[in-house]
């Protein structure tokens, strides 16, 4: 009797519980795809889809059919995912205080107050962690692409000399883009090849039916600015292969180019604006040293700082000599120079240096100025006026040409590193 009361209330408290377990499965965060020893989750693809939903509405871009839209955004979500795999691997990390800086230049950028900005983000259904966790990942991306591409890309003098010399006398262009890329895999089958070939003379046709191209490039590229309507903004003629140029050459504003055929896959281009650069040029020239203390395992961002104010107080109240100090103490390679920089032109350093730089007197030494590379002190020795038209020119084409190669690297980077993972999509369980 004993024993069929337990059963009984054991009976009774399983039934009692039945809902509640179904319950819990129910809210359970299901995987939606497996990419190498990573996952995503439903909740990971909702919250992004509402994300570029958001972005489309934001820039009057119709989104495509929500099935369309969740296959661009997991494959998008996949190739981020990897990208944040290998600079995992690499030990390429954003840490919180850099983070915190590069939030803080977004609501200033957006002429905001941090609280301002986060308030804005959360009435329009984005979460502030997450958030912050998206500009973590673009700035690991950002940092993995300077190691693994841009740091390796050369532009020797004789390249420049070729395009210099075979666009002598042409009008120097830039050209405002939008684009789409129908993406083609690495060792692809003839039938692949034609299947995405089909795909992109139907996106071609929709558009010269009268569909928008921001609408039809949401829903046909596979390119990361996919989701923002295929927008490139302004390219320089250079950065752009030949058989890009000489069909924007020809083509009214306003216009969509044929399908082009590349490594990358199939293009379709579309001509927002053109006009020319500015073939004479006087900027400000700054001359400048510094000194560079390195962050790292070893020496820590407050480290660097308290180092670099030491050495400040020794130079501006102690009589030592800046060029002293940075031979004796600058990590960088000026520091044999005493951290001359010679003759420093707009946009040659990066934008928090510049700007430090910028605000600076002849003679004063700045207080320490965080950058990528780590803490600096900045002196000012003096400012010109000069004509930099040739000296810019071959800067500007090597610039160009290096962002050519750099982008027609990365993509081929992207696609084998898509094409080698292991890759599982779950969608059609739902």
């Amino acid at each position: 009797m004993k024993l069929r009361s337990l059963t009984l209330a054991a009976l009774l408290l399983s039934t009692l519980l039945a809902p509640l377990a179904n319950a819990a499965i129910e809210t359970v965060d299901r995987v939606i795809a497996v990419v190498n020893r990573g996952v995503i989750t439903q909740d990971e693809l909702d919250d992004r889809i509402a994300s570029v939903k958001q972005n489309l509405t934001n820039q009057k871009i119709q989104a495509p059919p929500e099935d369309v839209l969740k296959q661009q955004v997991l494959e998008r979500m996949i190739t981020d995912l990897l990208q944040v795999q290998y600079a995992n691997a690499m030990g390429i990390k954003a840490d919180d205080a850099t983070l915190d800086r590069a939030v803080n230049r977004i609501a200033e950028q957006n002429k905001m107050s941090l609280p301002q900005f986060r308030a804005t983000l959360e009435k329009q259904g984005m979460t502030w962690k997450g958030f912050r966790e998206d500009i973590r990942r673009e700035m690991v991306m950002g940092r993995l692409k300077e190691r693994e591409i841009d740091s390796k890309v050369v532009i020797t003098d004789s390249e420049v000399d070729d395009y210099i010399k075979l666009n002598a006398g042409k009008t120097k262009v830039e050209y405002k883009l939008q684009h789409i890329l129908i993406s083609v895999p690495e060792n692809a089958s003839p039938e692949q090849i034609q299947q995405r070939r089909l795909r992109a003379q139907t996106a071609k046709q929709e558009i010269m039916s009268g569909a928008d191209f921001s609408a039809i490039a949401a829903k046909f590229s596979t390119a990361p600015d996919a989701t923002s309507g295929g927008q490139l903004g302004w390219r320089p003629a250079g950065s752009l292969p030949q058989a890009f140029t000489e069909l924007l050459d020809k083509l009214p504003v306003g216009s969509t180019t044929e399908i082009i055929r590349s490594p990358a896959g199939f293009h379709l281009m579309k001509l927002l604006d053109k006009r020319e650069q500015n073939p004479k040029e006087i900027v400000t020239q700054t001359h400048a040293r510094h000194i560079l203390i390195k962050t790292n395992e070893l020496v820590s961002e407050t480290d660097a700082r308290q180092k670099l104010v030491q050495l400040r107080d020794r130079i501006v109240n102690g009589g030592a000599k800046f060029e002293d100090m940075a031979r004796a103490y600058s990590d960088d390679t000026s520091a044999s120079k005493g951290g001359d920089l010679g003759w420093v032109n707009p946009g040659e350093t990066v934008p928090e240096f510049e700007q430090a730089m910028n605000a600076l007197q002849p003679n004063q030494v700045s207080q320490p100025v965080h950058s990528p590379f780590g803490y600096h002190l900045i002196q000012v020795l003096e400012r010109r006026q000069q004509d930099v038209t040739q000296e810019r020119e071959r800067f500007r084409v090597r610039q160009e040409l290096k962002q050519r190669k750099a982008e027609e690297q990365y993509e081929d980077w992207l696609r084998q590193q898509r094409d080698r993972a292991y890759v599982d999509i779950r969608l059609k369980e739902e």
